[in-house]
């Protein structure tokens, strides 16, 4: 098991109202991602729990790269990852990111 830590500066918060939104299931080749608005407007956290050792550069990237499409301040991303692949994980935080915003 291991844990990675990332934080990132945005330009904008996410736009919406919603305070929470969930999209995946933990299971065989899946994730879930928990968006929370709960972390100051300029700054996006992410906190991942993976049962995949050695791959947080491959982790940051996909992260870096969803946060700087989405600019999503103000929130707090979890995900507790059962061997997703980097698109799967590009598609989860997106569908996350959409949920946020629809409110």
């Amino acid at each position: 098991m291991e844990t990675l830590t990332f934080r990132y500066a945005t330009t904008q918060t996410l736009p919406g109202s919603r305070p929470s939104a969930i999209t995946g299931v933990v299971a065989s080749g899946n994730l879930e991602v928990l968006l929370e608005r709960n972390a100051p407007p300029g700054e996006c956290r992410v906190e991942i729990d993976t049962a995949i050792n050695g791959y947080g550069d491959v982790w940051a990237a996909v992260v870096a790269d969803f946060v700087a499409r989405r600019q999503p301040g103000g929130l707090t991303i979890t995900i507790n990852d059962g061997g997703a692949r980097p698109d799967t994980v590009s598609l989860r935080l997106a569908q996350g990111a959409r949920l946020m915003e629809a409110s």
